[in-house]
């Protein structure tokens, strides 16, 4: 078939709001070798005995409040990428969607390539910067299952953009619909990761020996924090900020030995220090979801007016936007093949 196929993927969500559907969502999720990095039978313990019982109810009611009645935002939001996607590569194309968890799953998606026999294939992870627990593993989850097959396809992955200058372009349009110059701050947040996860990026030291909130280098160049500061820089860059109008924070964190700052604590010490217009921005996120619509826009909302603040604002993600779509049909054509921008 002289066709090229492309996989949407990104981590997933639960089936349905049931804490049944969740439970099976978090032990899938957390039990990946990947995303809590011990021995199996250590984090089978761990996923199945402790964390997962006490976290699928609280998370299933958190699901209730973002669900809608198409279902997920980040599933209806993503067939909706696709779908738009499928619409700008035309008939030569055949785009389709993985979840790395849940449903429509990365297998399944990987078994319709097996029967189709496409001449090419182009996977393409929705995460701007890389992470091992992100990108990685879907990485790792496809390289598993084609490596099976007697005939194996011409397989390209689109790398990690978060320095891309078209995605930093269209990050910055949508941040500008908030018009930030109105606001006293403006906090870049980013999802958090175990430090250990990120110390592993750079031969199992810390950040602090490679100048990774500074620059990106040879030494770092999968270092997850340094490509989120050197995403926040081109922003601020892009909509003229001064650096002490803008802070970098990591949310969603699990412990203490997590990125930091965290991103609670900046919403908490802003307006703990007068800052009464606060502007939250989260670019590791393409596709709203839970974490950006619950904890961004309502947790951290109350946590700053509950501190002094009076005006809060979080920056809905790109999702089916034009812009994104546009520049994501160019990726895939392989008509932008960039380095970055260094700043």
């Amino acid at each position: 078939m002289d066709k090229t196929a492309v996989i949407l993927s990104n981590t997933g969500t639960p089936d349905n709001t049931s804490v049944g559907a969740v439970r099976r969502y978090l032990k899938e999720f957390l039990g990946d070798a990947r995303v809590i990095t011990m021995p199996a039978v250590l984090r089978k313990m761990l996923v199945n005995g402790i964390i997962v019982p006490f976290r699928a109810p609280k998370s299933a009611k958190l699901y209730e409040q973002v669900w809608t009645s198409e279902g997920s935002p980040l599933l209806v939001h993503s067939l909706s990428l696709r779908n738009k996607l499928q619409e700008q590569l035309g008939d030569s194309y055949e785009v389709m969607l993985g979840m790395r968890y849940g449903n429509p799953s990365l297998k399944d998606a990987l078994q319709q390539l097996k029967s189709n026999q496409y001449s090419r294939v182009v996977l393409l992870p929705l995460f701007p910067q890389y992470a091992s627990s992100t990108t990685g593993t879907i990485l790792e989850c496809v390289h598993s299952e084609i490596s099976k097959w007697n005939n194996i396809p011409a397989l390209q992955t689109i790398p990690p953009f978060f320095n891309h200058e078209d995605f930093i372009a269209c990050f910055a349009e949508n941040v500008k619909n908030k018009k930030p110059e109105q606001f006293d701050h403006v906090l870049f947040s980013y999802h958090g990761l175990p430090l250990k996860h990120v110390n592993a990026t750079h031969q199992g030291k810390d950040c602090s020996h490679f100048n990774c909130s500074k620059e990106i280098n040879p030494s770092n160049p999968y270092c997850y924090r340094a490509a989120c500061y050197a995403t926040t820089r081109l922003l601020a860059s892009q909509l003229n900020l001064p650096e002490d109008k803008y802070t970098v924070c990591f949310q969603s964190r699990f412990s203490q030995s997590w990125l930091s700052p965290f991103a609670d604590e900046e919403v908490k010490a802003k307006a703990r220090q007068g800052v009464k217009n606060l502007l939250l921005v989260s670019p590791s996120f393409v596709t709203d979801c839970l974490e950006t619509i619950v904890e961004l826009g309502i947790e951290y909302r109350h946590l700053f007016e509950q501190n002094g603040g009076d005006r809060f604002e979080w920056t809905e993600s790109l999702n089916d936007k034009e812009q994104w779509v546009c520049f994501l049909a160019e990726l895939i054509r392989g008509k932008i093949y960039s380095q970055g921008q260094t700043i």
